[in-house]
């Protein structure tokens, strides 16, 4: 198993405390990338896919872009650009609200329900990405990464 230090080709860090936040830092790029490539089968990009499964969990009931933009994993991206071009491929609806003419309702379609249904029969590629934990490792990862924000 490579350390952070290989991987980057560093031999030192000013402290412990810095050599985690790069680690995490190149743990989430590598996370990304990988994930990124698992989901370039399904035509989809993370943030793509991180709409189709906060609209699943909406489902049947529709979301606003506000609520999308809000539950997002990445706050930076443009929701109405991603929800625009998933609406292209079918995987989405967006209609004006009935309630407020000024507010837009987006709804999962059955495509956009398949793909993911596609994706899920695939779960366990995405799952191997941790392999080298047990069960009690990932418990005590998350713990940590919770403590960390917190």
């Amino acid at each position: 198993m490579p350390r952070i230090e290989q991987e980057i080709m560093q031999r030192q860090f000013r402290n412990e405390r810095h050599k985690a936040i790069v680690n995490i830092v190149y743990t989430g790029h590598w996370l990304t990338a990988r994930h990124s490539k698992f989901l370039k089968q399904f035509h989809l990009t993370e943030q793509q896919f991180n709409i189709l499964r906060i609209l699943q969990g909406q489902y049947p009931k529709p979301a606003s872009i506000t609520l999308l933009r809000e539950r997002m994993l990445d706050k930076m991206s443009d929701v109405s650009r991603l929800v625009e071009r998933l609406r292209k491929l079918d995987f989405v609806e967006r209609r004006t609200s009935r309630l407020d003419r000024r507010a837009v309702e987006v709804s999962i379609t059955e495509k956009g329900l398949e793909v993911l249904s596609a994706i899920e029969q695939h779960v366990t590629e995405v799952d191997a990405m941790t392999h080298n934990l047990s069960m009690e490792e990932l418990e005590h990862l998350n713990f940590l990464l919770d403590k960390l924000r917190g």
